[in-house]
């Protein structure tokens, strides 16, 4: 397998910063509403966002200097003279509009009115928040740190969130997001976007409170399958323990009797493996086991 080399200085700026919005994705998207000294309202995405804290809960984006001609967004103008700002999330209905308040329209230019949203009055700051975003958090402005002074540089706008307003149809039974029903989308690079939805989302169980034996603890013929993957064998190496004699000895299954009535050697080794990758992927992980030891 080949690796192409890149070194920042050897190519342009444009050039490295379409490697980095390409290869650091998706990015969540921070639609920004803030306001100058004047009152005058500006609504900006930003995708260069994320949460980095939650007490207290800190959420920081940065407005970069642009690449082509090194001059400042509104935005970030904006949040220099008033400190707050509201972050809005974006979902699939709502992208399209997003994308059109990227515009650079001239200063003064309120993108609400542009890119038909809604204004909604926040609580605690002036900025108003999106009424179509399922989630809009009222923040306040605690620093802004500049990464450098030339195009491309970074300005990471950190604010500490005040408010939520969580829409309550995104919501699941337990009062929770519900991660389908929010339909999130995220920037990819050049004009792709990503929706979070349908087959795109999976789970993996989180060992937080458990701590898994590791790849390293795994039977050698396993860790070395020609047929299980990364992704497989670290599901497999997520579990406390193994399966007991007890439990191995006195499980039934007849796909796998039939497996090792009519193979052996390296075949019988194949054909359990794509069996126990089928559980796997249906989420069976003891069932696995079970068959990988059986």
């Amino acid at each position: 397998m080949s690796i192409k080399t890149i070194s920042p200085q050897e190519v342009s700026i444009a050039d490295f910063h379409s490697i980095l919005l390409s290869a650091v994705a998706p990015r969540p998207i921070a639609f920004a509403s803030t306001l100058d000294s004047e009152g005058n309202i500006n609504l900006s995405p930003f995708s260069f966002f994320n949460a980095f804290g939650a007490n207290p809960p800190i959420l920081i984006f940065s407005p970069a200097r642009r690449v082509r001609d090194n001059t400042t967004k509104h935005t970030l103008e904006n949040v220099r003279q008033v400190p707050e700002v509201v972050i809005n999330v974006v979902n699939y209905a709502m992208v399209e509009q997003t994308s059109l308040a990227s515009t650079e329209y001239d200063k003064g230019v309120n993108e609400f009115i542009k890119a038909g949203f809604t204004q909604v009055p926040s609580v605690l700051i002036k900025p108003p928040r999106v009424g179509e975003s399922p989630v809009a958090f009222e923040c306040k402005v605690l620093q802004i740190i500049e990464t450098g002074t030339q195009g491309g540089a970074g300005n990471l706008v950190i604010c500490e969130v005040l408010l939520a307003h969580v829409k309550e149809e995104i919501l699941d039974s337990k009062g929770k997001i519900d991660t389908r029903k929010i339909d999130l989308v995220g920037r990819m690079g050049g004009e792709w976007y990503c929706r979070a939805n349908g087959e795109a989302l999976f789970e993996i169980p989180k060992p937080l409170t458990t701590k898994g034996i590791g790849i390293d603890q795994l039977p050698e013929t396993i860790r070395n399958s020609s047929i299980l993957t990364g992704n497989n064998l670290g599901r497999l190496a997520n579990v406390e323990k193994l399966p007991s004699t007890e439990e191995i000895q006195s499980f039934q299954d007849d796909r796998l009797q039939t497996i090792q009535q009519n193979f052996s050697g390296t075949e019988l080794i194949k054909q359990t493996h794509l069996y126990a990758q089928e559980l796997l992927q249906a989420g069976k992980i003891q069932e696995a086991w079970r068959v990988l030891l059986k």
